[in-house]
């Protein structure tokens, strides 16, 4: 995630290579969200993260992964989520969820017209969707007032949860049909091919491994299921801004929970094993450090 941006229109030059495309399964029953998503078999555990979960892991309970992977247990994903981040002072919790919340409008209002076209992929097509880093949920408006549209949202940072919850309401999805989940997206603490779409947005600059958070994307997708992305990532070698990008990224990772500004997020995206990716690329004319964007589908 980044804490600033500015606002103005996309300007943006598109290389799309695609191979062949998979429809993603239309669902279709009258399961609870948690059921449908998570299983419905309730688990402890005795991490203080996991009890403040309490009331509403009751009413959603987990279930973790039978195979091999980072989140093949309750215990696993909590201790995946404290080791990658590391329990915050509330204080800070909060201040860095109200900034996120009021400091990227204008990056949104810039990129509005990118998602309205990218997000209509998922209309009438996915039912449960999964929503890496969902952060306040500025992508809620997008794809959640689709007709019994069940969303789970993923995020290390508790403190989103009641902006994302209100982003919910604004978007017309009721709260009975979300559900926010702290965790990070390295250990993605739900079933195997139980989703039938995954969203990230700014999301791959901040965890602390690209290529597993992307293992545990492709787990949780169902086949045929779709993967929507939006990443800033490094400009090209021997330009000025990638200069400064390295000079900056060290605090950048400091003061933005994280961020990195060189990484090569669209190399990891069309390696990670997806049947194809269709891949585009992006520059925002007023967004600073973090112009170069990658954008796209990537198919289970």
């Amino acid at each position: 995630m980044i804490l600033n941006s500015s606002s103005s229109s996309v300007s943006s030059a598109i290389n799309t290579t695609c191979s062949s495309r998979k429809t993603p399964p239309t669902s279709r029953n009258q399961l609870s969200i948690n059921e449908q998503l998570c299983g419905g078999k309730s688990c402890c555990c005795g991490s203080r993260r996991h009890f403040i979960q309490g009331a509403s892991t009751a009413l959603f309970p987990l279930v973790y992964s039978s195979t091999p992977s980072s989140a093949s247990s309750p215990s696993d994903s909590m201790a995946m989520l404290n080791r990658l981040h590391p329990p915050r002072p509330d204080w800070y919790e909060e201040f860095y969820a109200s900034v996120m919340n009021s400091s990227m409008k204008s990056y949104e209002a810039e990129v509005a017209g990118y998602k309205s076209q990218l997000f209509d992929n998922l209309r009438g097509k996915a039912k449960k969707v999964l929503e890496i880093g969902i952060g306040t949920g500025p992508n809620l408006k997008y794809y959640a007032a689709d007709t019994d549209v069940q969303v789970l949202g993923v995020d290390p940072n508790r403190k989103m949860e009641k902006y994302a919850q209100t982003a919910a309401v604004a978007a017309g999805l009721p709260l009975t049909n979300f559900k926010f989940l702290q965790a990070v997206g390295e250990a993605i603490p739900v079933r195997d091919a139980s989703v039938d779409a995954v969203i990230g947005t700014l999301v791959l600059c901040s965890v602390k491994d690209v290529d597993m958070t992307l293992q545990e994307v492709r787990r949780v997708l169902k086949p045929g299921g779709i993967y929507l992305f939006v990443e800033h990532v490094a400009a090209k070698d021997g330009t000025f801004l990638k200069f400064w990008q390295n000079v900056v990224d060290p605090l950048q990772q400091v003061v933005s929970d994280g961020c990195h500004l060189t990484r090569q997020t669209g190399n990891n995206i069309s390696e990670a094993g997806f049947s194809s990716v269709e891949l585009g690329n992006a520059f925002l004319s007023n967004a600073s450090l973090i112009s170069p964007h990658v954008y796209g589908i990537a198919h289970k």
